[in-house]
């Protein structure tokens, strides 16, 4: 009767994170995705930050979702083969007026139930970290903060879902969303699908999904954050998260080292109409750049190899919204998922596939496979082991990105992976392979070259981050 038991609309963490847990159960499922590959949105471009839990209200399900996914981050980081790591965060308090925000702070992160939070007089802040402010008067530390690789987390939750049954469908956007008597037809620009339940994780559009079948509208505003990446080079300007407190529009700038060794600086919290509005702008970079250095001194600002931006999912009531809707059964939100959305994801999917397995009678596959190997790197061998790996496969020891030393051999497994790259940027997700200091200025056109081998494409097919970016143009011998 229907093509599928469940469609999962949204191929961001929060998305494959319910097809994962989904892929469990005897069921089928399958994810539908606007863009060329998974994570291509709010899910790309963000901090990277696995956040403790004491910035949520007290009882609210964003702090419930935080706890949780905190603590499944480092059994799913061994299972998924992700770099994950616990390196603590501070909150900067710069005066002792402002104490009273930095104690009710650690009150609401200890009624939230996060473990091991402790108030740092300036000394042992100093001590901590020399290159914070000498202006800060006492800091929340909270040593069950960690960094986390948004792309890795996002592309082996939907690879692992992959291996498990999941279908994926790319360039596939949802136009309208039908009731039918049971069940739901969603139409597309690939054509019209049906399922018995819908999930609609789509980020930025979730309200628009949501209020083709509820008569209870909720309202997103997309929030853009500007951010800078400096080289790594920069990597070890602190070791903690650093963040100031929190204002109306969120947790502030901060500034943290990255899961591959890079700084990271911002976000901006800018409230648009545009939920395509991607771009930055010298007064956003200007307030990053501002903000940080008065929470972090001596920052190499020379060392900003790139910016970017990302959009939040801000809905009205300020809260993540995870469940069936009263009035249309068997369609299930998962909309509102900003900040803390990335580390929460985990607990958004276990949620979201317990609401479905209650609702559907689901029962567990034997068979389910819950590990995943990334990608192999060279760079991580022994001397011996790399020489044998070379002698092996001779791609192995060819080196195409000279930034970050990634090898044709990594290039290779990324494009004929489950769910492999199709584009520059889904290799550059999966190998970062272009995000060093020269940002891909090098490594493009041989990366190219080797996209259009491995998927029989003439070079002009390739593009960057699929739909019209092609970046080639031509005739075989203006190319050649």
């Amino acid at each position: 009767m229907y093509d599928y038991d469940v469609m999962i609309i949204g191929g961001g963490v929060s998305g494959c994170a319910a097809a994962r847990e989904l892929s469990r159960y005897k069921a089928k499922v399958c994810v539908l995705e606007k863009e060329e590959d998974v994570c291509c949105g709010t899910s790309k471009a963000n901090s990277g930050i696995v956040h403790a839990g004491y910035d949520a209200p007290e009882g609210s399900l964003k702090a419930e979702m935080n706890l949780r996914g905190n603590e499944m981050m480092e059994r799913l980081s061994e299972e998924l083969d992700i770099p994950f790591m616990r390196n603590g965060s501070l909150v900067l308090c710069l005066n002792e007026a402002d104490m009273p925000k930095l104690k009710a702070l650690y009150d609401r992160g200890t009624a939230n139930g996060v473990k091991g939070l402790r108030i740092l007089n300036r000394y042992e802040v100093l001590e901590k970290e020399p290159n914070v402010t000498e202006d800060v008067y006492a800091a929340l530390f909270a040593p069950t903060g960690g960094i986390v690789c948004p792309f890795e987390l996002n592309i082996a939750l939907a690879e692992n879902a992959s291996v498990n049954g999941v279908k994926f469908r790319f360039q596939t956007e949802v136009t309208e969303i039908e009731k039918m008597e049971k069940g739901y037809r969603l139409h597309t620009n690939q054509g019209v699908f049906s399922a018995q339940y819908v999930v609609n994780a789509a980020g930025v559009y979730a309200d628009r999904f949501h209020n083709m079948v509820s008569a209870r509208k909720i309202h997103i505003t997309a929030r853009r954050g500007d951010y800078c990446l400096l080289d790594k080079s920069a990597g070890n300007h602190v070791k903690s998260t650093i963040f100031t407190l929190p204002g109306e529009f969120g947790k502030g700038v901060l500034v943290a080292p990255t899961a591959h060794g890079n700084l990271i600086l911002g976000p901006t919290a800018i409230d648009i109409e545009d939920k395509e509005g991607t771009n930055t702008t010298r007064e956003g970079l200007d307030q990053v750049l501002g903000k940080a250095g008065m929470s972090v001194r001596n920052l190499p600002w020379r060392q900003v190899i790139t910016s970017f931006a990302g959009l939040r999912a801000h809905e009205d009531q300020d809260e993540f919204i995870i469940e069936e809707l009263a009035d249309a059964p068997g369609f299930i939100d998962c909309a509102g998922i900003e900040s803390p959305g990335l580390t929460s994801c985990p607990a958004v999917g276990e949620r979201i596939a317990g609401i479905l397995k209650n609702r559907m009678g689901l029962d567990e596959k034997k068979d389910f496979i819950s590990t995943r190997k990334g990608i192999l790197k060279p760079e991580t061998l022994s001397r011996e082991e790399r020489a044998a790996l070379i002698r092996e496969n001779p791609a192995y020891g060819n080196i195409i990105c000279r930034c970050e030393m990634i090898t044709e051999g990594e290039i290779i497994d990324a494009i004929r992976r489950p769910l492999g790259a199709r584009s520059l940027d889904g290799v550059k997700r999966r190998t970062r392979a272009g995000m060093g200091r020269c940002q891909s200025g090098f490594c493009s056109p041989r990366t190219m070259e080797i996209l259009a081998r491995e998927w029989n494409m003439d070079i002009r097919e390739i593009t960057k981050s699929g739909g019209d970016s092609f970046i080639v143009e031509g005739t075989n011998k203006d190319v050649f």
